[in-house]
């Protein structure tokens, strides 16, 4: 009896490590700058990573955060992402920032990030933010100037600039590519579009309602 106790949590210990590596592994070298070229490159960790000796600070910089993202779309906000794209040093570093702009009234949309938890933080103006829990709950604040709030990974959540001024955000990101789903757009800006019947279902409207939102052009606001 003992040995089929035995064997029972020998199975489970086997399973928790198959889920544990289902992960992104942890780096096993200082840094593996992303390079495209792989003729110049030595694969490593499951990686094309740039020669180290060949790497640069500018493999690790970004200028022009400093500068106001350009507010002027439907939506009256600007996030500037500073990923892997744009610093390719941030390569299995598992992080990234983001600059967000905000006209007054401007609007983030409500969207999500499947890859990462968002730390925000208000440098100026008033933000009424929030996010809906996987059981409907839904986490509200307004911020103020010094003001940080956390977005969990996964759930939907925005922020509107609630103040007669401009307002200005800095956010911390868990990943490198964090992944951006903006829900109105995934939703009616589909490419090919989702059957309006489904929608009209879904979400108690007229199907006539649901094509011409299908109709619309969908802004983004990510830089």
């Amino acid at each position: 009896m003992k040995g089929v106790h035995f064997h029972a949590a020998f199975v489970l210990l086997a399973l928790a490590f198959t889920f544990a590596s289902a992960f992104d592994p942890s780096p096993l070298q200082d840094f593996c700058v992303a390079i495209n070229d792989t003729k110049t490159g030595v694969f490593v960790n499951g990686k094309f990573c740039k020669d180290p000796k060949l790497v640069t600070a500018e493999d690790f910089s970004f200028s022009g955060l400093n500068k106001p993202g350009n507010t002027s779309n439907q939506l009256g906000s600007k996030v500037t992402l500073i990923n892997v794209q744009k610093i390719p040093g941030l390569n299995t570093l598992g992080i990234s920032l983001a600059r967000v702009d905000y006209v007054p009234y401007g609007l983030n949309p409500p969207h999500i990030h499947p890859r990462a938890t968002e730390i925000l933080t208000l440098v100026q103006g008033t933000l009424y933010v929030g996010f809906v829990t996987s059981d409907n709950r839904f986490i509200t604040k307004v911020l103020y100037p010094g003001d940080v709030f956390v977005f969990p990974i996964g759930l939907i959540h925005f922020q509107f600039n609630i103040g007669n001024t401009n307002a200005l955000a800095f956010s911390g990101l868990s990943s490198q590519n964090l992944g951006l789903i903006s829900i109105a757009k995934a939703v009616f800006g589909s490419d090919p579009a989702i059957n309006p019947d489904v929608l009209a279902k879904a979400f108690q409207l007229d199907k006539y309602i649901v094509k011409q939102l299908q109709s619309r052009s969908w802004p983004s606001n990510v830089e």
